[in-house]
């Protein structure tokens, strides 16, 4: 659900559906009992629904709506649609994180990677949490690494002479997330209690360049786009940014490792008792 809307591609996405899905999962079995059963449960910035099944695995009687603003994305997602095997339902539905706001009470409102496209996120957490049934669950994971070498070399190339004209603006900075302390407070203003933490994984990535193959499947997409009306300046793009990725992140025998940040963050609201 990127600010931009650029083009997702749901097969390269999936490339590395393995670790993607960790922190997901992590996220999930901090998730304390949820008011109602079977709970409503909204996944928002679903992606291509292979994370929204797990939902289904953890809260099996759960009614679950899937949300993304990607036609791409949901295209992918509906193939898991329809009775879940605990005797929930799992559908899929077009929204965006900058606008949308919940029509029902919810008992766990869930974002995976997701918010870190939407300028302002925080924001919308207070609308969020006023539509949460008594003692729901807002739960989010973002990723904390927009310092890392990734993306500060894809800035860096971005802004510099040869492609600062087509591609100043394009890119998030590193204030695209917040620090996990101004989680803490957000969400805590809201009068929920929290659970704020981070995480790094080293992730062993195989393949060849197997960091810009990650990339290209979420960070790199707004520069894709943007170059898409130019294949020859698209590939001398990533021609680039591959040179300076393969020194940032050498491979070893067995792969590549990829450190990666990610900060998650977990708010249950009072039960009104």
């Amino acid at each position: 659900m990127p600010a931009t809307a650029p083009t997702w591609d749901p097969a390269q996405y999936l490339r590395h559906a393995g670790p993607r899905a960790r922190p997901f999962l992590d996220l999930l079995a901090r998730i304390p009992d949820l008011p109602a059963d079977p709970p409503r449960i909204a996944d928002l910035g679903c992606g291509p629904g292979n994370a929204t099944v797990l939902l289904a695995d953890r809260w099996p009687t759960a009614r679950i709506t899937g949300y993304d603003n990607s036609p791409r994305m949901l295209e992918r997602a509906r193939q898991y649609a329809g009775p879940t095997p605990g005797g929930g339902h799992l559908d899929f539905a077009a929204a965006d994180a900058r606008t949308w706001a919940p029509e029902e009470p919810y008992d766990l409102l869930v974002s995976n990677a997701t918010l870190q496209w939407v300028p302002g996120h925080a924001d919308r957490f207070p609308d969020w949490i006023d539509r949460l049934a008594p003692g729901g669950t807002l739960a989010v994971q973002v990723p904390g690494n927009f310092d890392a070498p990734s993306h500060r070399l894809m800035r860096e190339l971005a802004e510099s002479r040869r492609w600062r004209d087509r591609l100043a603006g394009v890119l998030r900075h590193d204030d695209a997330v917040l620090t996990p302390e101004a989680y803490l407070a957000r969400l805590t203003a809201t009068g929920c209690t929290a659970d704020v933490w981070e995480t790094t994984y080293v992730h062993l990535l195989p393949g060849d360049d197997a960091v810009l193959d990650w990339v290209k499947g979420t960070g790199l997409r707004p520069v894709l786009d943007a170059l898409a009306d130019d294949p020859a300046a698209r590939d001398a793009f990533v021609d680039e940014y591959r040179a300076v990725l393969r020194a940032a992140y050498p491979a070893q025998a067995h792969g590549t490792p990829f450190p990666f940040r990610r900060v998650f963050a977990v708010a249950r609201k009072g039960d009104g008792r």
